[in-house]
Formats: structure tokens, sequence, C-alpha cells
């Protein structure tokens, strides 16, 4: 099992490395509302330093041999007024692991910290991961781990 310890802002350059590979992935998927900016890796990385910097971020890496093999990125947000889910939610955006077959041991040793992160120091009620529709081993995960289906969004260049 790889070693799971909390991001630093040190970390962004080698975070938003491995998250460009999910945006191609992504892009495959949906080739619009992913399509990727040409300088998007340093776009990201100067991004994530701020949000790896807000004290409503909860962020984690895993690593193996010196190497970064996985990240989720946590933002703890109040829910929207007209909800009340009973406390904040955790909203995962960025979360990927660079091998795909890692989602049900990396991956799911990063949802763990995070979630138990967010329950123990904001009180989150809930959760909310942003996964792609065809991203199937991260969907498998996800459901593996009680996970449901909130919503869908659908998209039409224009």
């Amino acid at each position: 099992m790889p070693d799971i310890r909390r991001a630093t802002i040190d970390d962004a350059g080698a975070i938003a490395s491995i998250l460009h590979l999910k945006r191609l992935q992504y892009a495959e998927y949906q080739p619009t509302f992913w399509r990727v900016a040409p300088d998007a890796e340093e776009q990201h990385q100067h991004f994530l330093r701020k949000v790896l910097g807000k004290s409503n971020t909860i962020a984690f890496v895993a690593e193996a041999d010196s190497s970064l093999i996985g990240v989720v990125i946590a933002g703890v947000i109040p829910p929207p007024p007209v909800y009340a889910p009973g406390g904040p939610t955790c909203a995962i955006d960025d979360f990927w692991v660079v091998d795909r077959s890692d989602w049900p041991t990396v991956g799911r040793a990063l949802m763990a910290e995070v979630l138990l992160r967010a329950r123990e120091e904001f009180a989150a009620a809930q959760a909310v991961v942003v996964c792609a529709r065809r991203d199937t081993p991260k969907r498998e995960m996800l459901r593996a781990e009680s996970f449901s289906i909130a919503s869908e969004w659908w998209t039409l260049p224009l």
C-alpha cells in the first residue's frame, strides 16, 4: 500500500502533472466540456497553490517509490440555502489515480482519509464527488463505497 499524506503547497507541480492526465482522459469522453486549454497544467499549478493554502481545503496525496500516484482535493463548503443536508458539504472535484487499476486500493484509501477529516474537522454532513459518466473504474469504486448518483450534467456545444 502506498503512503498517504496531507498534500502541501510544495506538491502543486506534481499534482498538476498527474491531474493533467485526468483532463486528457476526460477530454476524450466529452471534448467540448473538458477541452484542455493550451496552458492548462501551468494554470492549474498556480490555482492549486491557492487552493492548497485555504483553510477549508482537505487534500491528500498517495506516494509510492517517491512518486505521486494519486491525489484527492476537497473543499468543505456550506450547502446552498435551499437545501438542508444537515451540515457542510465535502466537495471533491480533483480526485485521480495514475493507474486506473488503483481505484479500489489507492483511490479508496485517499477517499477514506478525506472523508474522515471532513467529518472530524468540519462536521461535514455529505460528500459530493465529480466523476465522468465513462470513468468506469472510478464509478465502480464510488459505488462500492456506497456513493449514489445525485445529478448529471448535460452539455451541448453552441
